[in-house]
């Protein structure tokens, strides 16, 4: 019971979140990754050393990963750092009275992050893999950073180390809607300092720890997929099978 409030508390924060980030900026489009057992892999590894310190995953397990290939001693060694047992939840040691303090909120569960971001504008995959690869170094914020795609955003960078820092620019532009108006308009990054990545494997990383995302948020969906097309096959058999059945008794009564 305690784990549904938790889960409806987090899903409640998304309209929420939405406003705040305007959803005016485009998304790119997320690799689709939800069946390479390696990137999966890399992708909950990213996830525990760089999201779990902050944010929960109640709706997980750690032993759930051996689903993508992992093995329980993998998942003690690799992934096990503070006393937690294979078969434990996915949650960090953060308290909420801490985390609203130094944050401002409490930041969400991310059990369903990648379900619950999707809108007309994109899915909650593509939302994620803007998001993390737009921050940029905003002085005037508490934490040092800004996002695009989710302007004044209370989270910091947690991937800075991996991208490096790089400043936002932007120009005045008149308002195509009303001349004696501008806009503010992004016109491009600028890097101040290089990240332990480059660009490119930045965004693959990126691409990776958005797959594990949206593979968590529905662990079995690789399973449904492919029952799916066998119930598909069988249907159509099925029909194939009742429509000769049906000829050849009309037939025989003609």
């Amino acid at each position: 019971m305690k784990l549904l409030k938790k889960l409806i508390a987090a899903a409640s924060l998304v309209p929420a979140l939405a406003l705040a980030s305007g959803g005016t900026f485009p998304l790119d489009h997320a690799p689709d990754r939800t069946t390479d057992m390696a990137a999966l892999q890399n992708g909950a590894k990213l996830f525990v050393n760089y999201c779990l310190n902050c944010h929960s995953a109640s709706a997980m397990r750690y032993n759930r990963l051996r689903d993508i290939g992992l093995t329980e001693d993998q998942i003690k060694q690799n992934l096990l750092f503070t006393g937690e047992k294979v078969g434990d939840l996915m949650k960090n040691t953060m308290s909420p009275k801490d985390a609203k303090a130094w944050f401002g909120a409490v930041p969400p569960d991310l059990s369903v992050i990648a379900r619950a971001k999707a809108s007309e504008a994109g899915s909650g995959a593509d939302w994620l893999y803007t998001y993390l690869r737009t921050y940029y170094k905003d002085d005037s914020r508490p934490t040092g950073w800004n996002n695009l795609v989710f302007p004044n955003v209370g989270m910091p960078h947690v991937l800075w180390q991996l991208q490096g820092v790089r400043n936002a620019k932007f120009v005045e532009k008149k308002d195509p809607h009303d001349e004696s108006k501008s806009v503010h308009q992004f016109d491009g990054f600028e890097k101040v300092t290089a990240g332990s990545m480059t660009a490119a494997e930045y965004d693959n990383a990126v691409g990776d720890l958005v797959a594990y995302l949206q593979w968590m948020g529905e662990p079995a969906q690789n399973t449904r997929k492919r029952l799916g097309v066998v119930v598909l096959i069988f249907m159509a058999g099925l029909a194939t099978l009742a429509w000769r059945l049906n000829a050849s008794f009309w037939k025989e009564v003609k």
